[in-house]
């Protein structure tokens, strides 16, 4: 990924971005430098929080990394995959009904989600919700849509 251009964000920037993590995944994210990465090459722009990948912007709203959901945990907007399912989810695979444990009932379709695994809770990509959470466990169909996940650019990014 080629860097376009970093600068500090002024702090009403950083409060946004504090709120939309705790409004949308229970998270109080702290640092003393939060830095704005743009790249040449991407739609994405990421947050280094203290030099660490932890924010990034999908469709201008702030939600964190796989590196920011595994360092902070998040207590809502979650969707827990099978073990069958963490091979394809972290390969960037859309995530399908019959693969999910479980999911958070206040997700709303459109919504970002972190995608952790069951086992031990590990993050392994953060997608789109495709339908509501109250919805996601079933026997088909695609309900989460990937967007970022394990080895991809932004997963191998390091300032």
């Amino acid at each position: 990924m080629q860097v376009k251009s970093r600068h500090h964000l002024r702090s009403d920037d950083i409060d946004e971005i504090k709120e939309a993590l705790r409004d949308g995944l229970g998270i109080e994210i702290e640092g003393d430098t939060f830095e704005l990465v743009e790249f040449e090459d991407s739609d994405v722009d990421v947050v280094l929080v203290d030099g660490e990948p932890e924010v990034f912007y999908v469709d201008e709203e702030p939600f964190v990394t796989v590196h920011g959901a595994n360092a902070y945990d998040p207590e809502k907007g979650v969707v827990t995959v099978d073990a069958g399912a963490i091979s394809f989810v972290s390969d960037g695979a859309d995530v399908m009904r019959p693969g999910i444990e479980s999911a958070d009932e206040a997700i709303e379709e459109g919504d970002l989600v972190a995608i952790a695994e069951e086992t031990h809770g590990k993050v392994l990509a953060i997608g789109r919700a495709l339908t509501g959470g109250d919805d996601m466990v079933g026997e088909s169909g695609k309900v989460v849509k990937s967007v970022h996940h394990v080895g991809d650019d932004l997963y191998e990014f390091s300032a």
